[in-house]
């Protein structure tokens, strides 16, 4: 090919290079100038043009864009007419685009003047929609580099480029449950779940709700497939971290095996996928609950187009593995990024909340917490207790004898709130409370009320250990390995506080963010004692009275 300026004289039979306006009318990039262009151009005063001139052995853009489309175009594919050097390929169908990276690159790399630019392997596609694009760069090109390119192209089997539809799937879904799990939660995922089945061709056909147990599981797992499950999906109450936890334990308690646990996309990190009986099992990460997509929806795709996924396969999808926020994550890396060195650390402004709402059931017929120790109320030795930490401001959650209990608070520099549903459990004071807080706090330390050793100094060692930047968003008090109370959260926590039902307080979340819990050991075993009973409570008042 030859090109360049050219005398209009000369111009008949070249390609234009650039658009070039001839009176009213515009000459568009490409065309093939005729001997009535040559005329008009003259008319308009145009004197030379930037052209280029076919020599033997070449072809035009469009020539050549067209043999490489055929080349590359596979199955459940269509192609554009082609224009300006370009055809695009579209799905037919809704599925997953099909092809080999590394075959792509080989491709591109025969000739500058060839490219392909595809959607990522593996990329979720609709009917209609552009998958790829075959641009030939300049107007015209070698036919010979035409013809390597496209017999590399069309060398790959099936096909350089090819759309696997998504198949109907039966599947079955698994949740398992910890005390304190709402089915507020339950119910909300079951539809999320059917919705992402049902947008890739499935249907949710059965479900199980279990304990967190690996027998419960694997005993789940067996009934699904006695129902006709080709493909099920499992939502643990609490994240997976090790292979030999509850969800990859019941696939292979099932019969089953495990491929992989963990994959380098985030969020996602925490997924599990087994196969058992021919049926593909993916343990879902607690992100999943949410419809935004993460790495699981990947893994799915794949699964709901045929493919039985690989430990390999995922291994390699760290390449642009995702780094999307979700509001729900337990370490959002806005906070995970690396504090400034420019200023100090801000210290943290942690609140207390205090529960005394309780009825003291099983420590007899009075009200333990007005109970003396060394002659003041437990309720106010604990409360005076948090207020000498570094927690602030404080508030307690009163319930049962509400007036005798802030009769025992009087003078002391606290909020006290009510909760008239206190005879239903721990969890509905830790709603009140939660909601009760002030709206510019980094985070609360939830102390139970009737703890007589409670010290200050395990107060602010948890405070001094909170850094949510660095993946201690919960902080938990421990004396010899056991853990106790009282336990600090980020203030990112407590919406799924406000979800928990229930004789329980913030444990499940412990469960559920294993990953945000940092453990700080305490300097006795004071975090472990509390006073339940009437046997507890008669004892320790006469150790401290002795």
């Amino acid at each position: 090919m030859r090109f360049g300026t050219v005398s209009v004289a000369e111009a008949e039979g070249t390609i234009l290079a650039h658009s070039q306006q001839v009176g009213d009318t515009t000459f568009k990039k490409g065309r093939h100038l005729s001997a009535a262009d040559v005329v008009a151009l003259r008319a308009a005063g145009v004197n030379a043009v930037i052209a280029a001139r076919l020599e033997d052995g070449d072809l035009d853009e469009d020539a050549a864009a067209r043999r490489m489309a055929e080349a590359c175009q596979g199955a459940n594919m269509s192609a554009s007419t082609a224009a300006t050097g370009r055809v695009n390929l579209f799905a037919e169908h809704d599925g997953v685009l099909v092809y080999d990276r590394t075959a792509l690159d080989r491709v591109n790399g025969v000739d500058e003047a060839v490219t392909i630019a595809a959607l990522e392997p593996y990329a979720r596609v609709g009917a209609g929609q552009i998958v790829a694009t075959i641009k030939i760069i300049p107007i015209a090109v070698p036919a010979a580099t035409v013809a390597q390119a496209a017999e590399m192209a069309a060398a790959q089997a099936p096909s350089l480029l090819r759309v696997a539809p998504f198949r109907a799937r039966s599947a079955g879904l698994v949740q398992t449950t910890l005390p304190g799990t709402r089915d507020k939660v339950l119910a909300k995922t079951t539809e999320t779940v059917r919705t992402r089945l049902e947008s890739l061709g499935s249907t949710l056909a059965a479900e199980e709700r279990t304990a967190h147990t690996p027998d419960d599981v694997a005993g789940a797992l067996s009934r699904l497939l006695g129902r006709g499950c080709d493909l099920i999906l499992m939502l643990g109450a609490s994240a997976t971290v090790d292979r030999r936890d509850t969800l990859p334990a019941a696939i292979e308690q099932a019969g089953g095996t495990v491929e992989r646990f963990g994959m380098p996309v985030d969020p996602g990190n925490l997924l599990v996928l087994g196969y058992l009986e021919g049926a593909a099992v993916l343990g879902m990460p607690g992100s999943a609950r949410s419809p935004r997509i993460g790495g699981n929806d990947w893994v799915l795709w794949r699964l709901c187009a045929g493919f039985d996924v690989t430990s390999a396969e995922i291994a390699r999808m760290g390449s642009g593995g995702r780094l999307k926020e979700i509001h729900s994550r337990p370490l959002p890396r806005t906070h995970a990024a690396p504090a400034s060195t420019s200023a100090p650390r801000t210290p943290p402004r942690i609140a207390g909340l205090v529960l005394a709402a309780g009825q003291s059931r099983r420590a007899g017929d009075h009200n333990k917490l007005l109970a003396a120790i060394d002659g003041t109320p437990l309720v106010r030795r604990t409360v005076d207790t948090v207020l000498a930490s570094h927690a602030n401001p404080v508030t307690v959650v009163t319930g049962h004898d509400r007036e005798a209990v802030e009769a025992a608070l009087n003078g002391a520099e606290v909020a006290t709130v009510y909760n008239p549903d206190h005879a239903s459990g721990m969890a509905s004071s830790l709603r009140t409370g939660v909601k009760a807080l002030p709206p510019d706090i980094d985070g609360v330390v939830v102390v139970l009320a009737d703890m007589p050793d409670l010290t200050a100094t395990v107060i602010d060692r948890l405070v001094a250990a909170f850094a949510p930047d660095h993946g201690a968003a919960i902080c938990v008090p421990t004396w010899q390995g056991k853990r106790g109370n009282p336990v600090l959260f980020a203030k990112r926590f407590l919406p799924e506080m406000l979800e928990i039902e229930g004789d329980v307080g913030a444990k499940p979340l412990l469960h559920a963010h294993a990953e945000a819990v940092r453990e700080v050991a305490m300097p006795d075993a004071g975090i472990l004692h509390d006073l339940d009973t009437a046997e507890a409570l008669a004892a320790y008042t006469r150790s401290s009275a002795g």
